[in-house]
């Protein structure tokens, strides 16, 4: 059964990778995605199944500003030992199409994919997104189900289960169940 936030954003960490959790062990999956740009989130996941491989997505460098890294040595060194995975790439709907609309204007298939996930939410197109580049670096296997953790700003108020397919073969991806995600996902 879904669950429904009343509002978005970082109040809903703690619930969401509850939720998520507890999934992936009913389920029985192995994988877990998380957006975290800060680490915040995925202190989330630490300790809380060593069966699981929890991998953390960032924001690419640069994201805020020109060669700034989100999450400094310290972070990700704490994640690495604690056996999280840390994942810092070029995002998925936001690489050289967006170079292009933002010097020559026009649409581009990785903004319009993006837009219509996020009719559902932000962290649901955050949830996909992050699942393809997760898979696409190795970190999860192809072909099974994973829960894949996503946010509306800082922080998670969205779980997914999903089967994701790599970019190349995107629309190949299956969501399976939304887990969480808030009621209005424009407020």
């Amino acid at each position: 059964m879904t669950v429904y936030f009343p509002t978005r954003g970082k109040d809903n960490t703690e619930e969401t990778a509850r939720l998520a959790l507890e999934r992936a062990r009913e389920a029985d999956i192995k994988h877990i995605v998380v957006a975290s740009n800060t680490g915040f989130t995925a202190r989330h996941f630490i300790g809380k199944g060593e069966d699981l491989n929890i991998v953390c997505v960032t924001h690419h460098v640069g994201f805020r500003a020109p060669g700034v890294d989100e999450m400094g040595p310290e972070t990700r060194q704490e994640l690495k030992e604690a056996g999280v995975s840390v994942l810092t790439t070029t995002h998925l709907f936001a690489n050289v199409e967006r170079a292009i609309t933002q010097t020559r204007g026009g649409l581009y298939p990785g903004g319009i994919i993006a837009d219509t996930l996020r009719m559902f939410s932000q962290g649901v197109k955050v949830a996909v997104e992050i699942a393809v580049m997760a898979l696409d670096a190795g970190l999860i296997p192809y072909g099974e189900p994973v829960i894949s953790v996503g946010g509306s700003g800082r922080g998670a108020d969205t779980a997914v289960m999903l089967i994701p397919s790599h970019a190349k073969t995107f629309f190949e991806t299956q969501i399976l169940e939304i887990i969480c995600k808030p009621r209005n996902p424009r407020g």
